[in-house]
């Protein structure tokens, strides 16, 4: 893959707090994301998220680490009574590392992750109207837009159509009969 850059996906830990505040301070990472991700990005806040990242069993939360220093994030959100069977995949990356290949091959590492430890058939994220790139993520990792749901976002006080991509649990592949001779 051109332009592409060599990464991992690890736990969230103690000493990410700084990086952490240097890659997600950024309004053009915010506008695309939930409110619930604070705008600014203090220190405060980063070690509010690596302290209940870290109390995690069973991680559901991954930083993306290149050259050592946590550059973005992604992770699932289990479904929950009814929606047991669904998980949401949310990630961000900072704009340093836009356009390199990253994003894409760590959704697709996450949703095998996934399929792997839990329970769930479908993984979906719904992504704001405008925010094209992540859509092509999705879109070369596999997913596909199952929905557009008009004017169901509010940002910054505009309403935004959300673009709703999935993708389900593979198939277990079908054995083939065993003959016998006779």
């Amino acid at each position: 893959m051109p332009n592409s850059i060599v990464f991992n996906l690890r736990r969230w830990q103690s000493g990410d707090e700084a990086s952490l505040v240097k890659y997600a301070n950024n309004y053009d990472i915010w506008r695309n994301v939930r409110d619930v991700f604070p705008y600014p990005y203090t220190y405060a806040d980063a070690q509010d998220w690596i302290h209940l990242c870290e109390k995690e069993k069973q991680p559901t939360v991954f930083a993306i680490e290149v050259a050592g220093e946590a550059v973005g994030g992604i992770g699932i959100v289990l479904g929950k009574d009814i929606y047991r069977c669904n998980a949401e995949i949310g990630y961000w990356l900072g704009q340093p590392f836009w356009g390199k290949g990253i994003m894409t091959q760590a959704v697709i590492e996450v949703t095998a992750y996934a399929f792997r430890q839990f329970p769930v058939q479908r993984i979906f994220a719904g992504i704001f109207d405008y925010n094209l790139a992540s859509m092509k993520v999705l879109q070369k990792a596999g997913y596909e837009r199952e929905a557009i749901l008009k004017k169901s976002l509010c940002k910054e006080k505009n309403l935004y159509d959300e673009h709703i991509y999935t993708t389900f649990r593979p198939k277990k592949p079908k054995t083939e009969p065993t003959l016998t001779s006779q």
